[in-house]
């Protein structure tokens, strides 16, 4: 069975195409969310191995859900996604928890590549 990943994006055809590359490649689909309120109590639910997050979304930005779950679980696993421009929002990001991250527009191999960087990479220092 493949790693379980938790998609979070608040455009349907992103979670779509995401989903297309995570199945493709021997992923399993944790869920899917659309802000970062459902992002946390999704990831509370059904503890995902990897989180795939966007940064800018209604009602709970990424940056907050990041550090949402990483309060609940500091071994999160979590990967950005973000449009180009957003440079200080992704260092963000990685400053509270995200492991790495993929802009859109992204190529499936930089998806997949990341994803598996995280995945691979040791439990945070400390813990």
């Amino acid at each position: 069975m493949g790693k379980k990943i938790l998609i979070v994006d608040d455009a349907t055809f992103m979670r779509m195409m995401i989903r297309d590359i995570l199945v493709a490649n021997g992923y399993e689909i944790a869920g899917e969310a659309e802000n970062g309120i459902q992002a946390v109590s999704m990831f509370k639910r059904t503890a995902p191995d990897l989180v795939l997050m966007d940064i800018t979304m209604p009602e709970m930005d990424g940056i907050r859900a990041v550090k949402e779950i990483m309060k609940a679980d500091q071994t999160a696993r979590i990967v950005m996604v973000s449009a180009m421009g957003q440079q200080a929002m992704v260092i963000q990001s990685i400053q509270s928890g995200a492991l790495d991250f993929v802009v859109k527009p992204f190529q499936p191999d930089r998806v997949v590549d990341a994803i598996d960087k995280a995945l691979a990479a040791a439990v945070r220092p400390g813990l």
